[in-house]
């Protein structure tokens, strides 16, 4: 288990992120429905990608999390957590398509507590920046081979983008938190043990 003092007391941080994820996953659902889509088995397993995750208040719930997991299930998670950081640290071979620690046997540990790309990863999206035009982004591969002739039916990203700036923005005021983040899950578990003293633990 990961030391409560890592970040601050969340008070209701938490539950507007999970009201949040609750919005993006409704819409999410949406959208893939007008598709048909559903990614159950694809080969293209999201899990593999190498995705940076830049909010402290997803580090947060996602370690919060961990912290309830039974304890072998943490032991095992953590330690594939330190494999799959230490061979991106070496770029060892295929190390951009290692598999997430939290995925055992194909479901995801974390699942409710996955971050926000996890949530909305696989279809093609709209975001709008302040400033610049509106850019569009494709869907996965495997929504590129089942559904990719199909015409797009509109998601835009940017409202869940804007809530959670706002939302990180908060809780960094409420704890003090002056840096910024650029972590793979990987990376946030290894992290928080160093930061926890937790390695003899784990």
């Amino acid at each position: 288990m990961f030391s409560d003092t890592l970040y601050p007391d969340p008070g209701d941080f938490f539950e507007r992120l999970a009201a949040l994820y609750a919005e993006m996953d409704q819409a999410y659902e949406k959208t893939a429905a007008a598709y048909g889509f559903n990614c159950r088995g694809c080969a293209d397993n999201c899990c593999q990608t190498r995705f940076y995750h830049h909010t402290h208040i997803e580090t947060a719930y996602l370690l919060a999390g961990f912290n309830k997991l039974a304890a072998d299930r943490q032991k095992e998670i953590y330690h594939r957590a330190r494999e799959v950081a230490a061979a991106r640290r070496g770029n060892a071979p295929g190390a951009n398509r290692l598999m997430c620690p939290a995925n055992i046997n194909g479901w995801c540990a974390l699942y409710l507590y996955r971050p926000m790309i996890c949530r909305l990863h696989g279809l093609p999206h709209e975001l709008r920046l302040p400033g610049k035009p509106k850019t569009y982004g494709p869907g996965c591969g495997e929504f590129e081979n089942v559904c990719g002739e199909k015409p797009y039916a509109p998601f835009d990203r940017t409202p869940f983008y804007a809530q959670m700036a706002r939302l990180e923005q908060t809780f960094r005021a409420h704890g003090g938190i002056k840096t910024r983040l650029k972590k793979t899950v990987a990376q946030m578990l290894v992290d928080a043990a160093v930061y926890s003293e937790e390695e003899s633990f784990l």
